[in-house]
């Protein structure tokens, strides 16, 4: 989250990316930053014994919402 809030307090955009784990902590963290409205998207956890099939299919489906997130205006 830091690296993030760092980007965009440069003008840089930026997206956290994590788990389903992490909602409860970047919400706190991002708060405690003074950027609670910072972009995030959230894959499915576990990750850590997932395949690389089923990585790639995270990545995939969290494509768009990434996207999305970066380019908002």
């Amino acid at each position: 989250m830091h690296d993030i809030v760092d980007l965009e307090r440069r003008g840089i955009p930026g997206v956290f990316v994590a788990s389903s784990e992490f909602i409860s902590a970047a919400d706190a963290q991002s708060r405690s930053l003074g950027f609670p409205d910072v972009a995030r998207v959230f894959t499915p956890h576990p990750i850590q014994d997932r395949t690389d099939e089923e990585m790639r299919a995270y990545a995939d489906a969290a494509l768009a919402e990434i996207v999305a997130a970066i380019t908002r205006s």
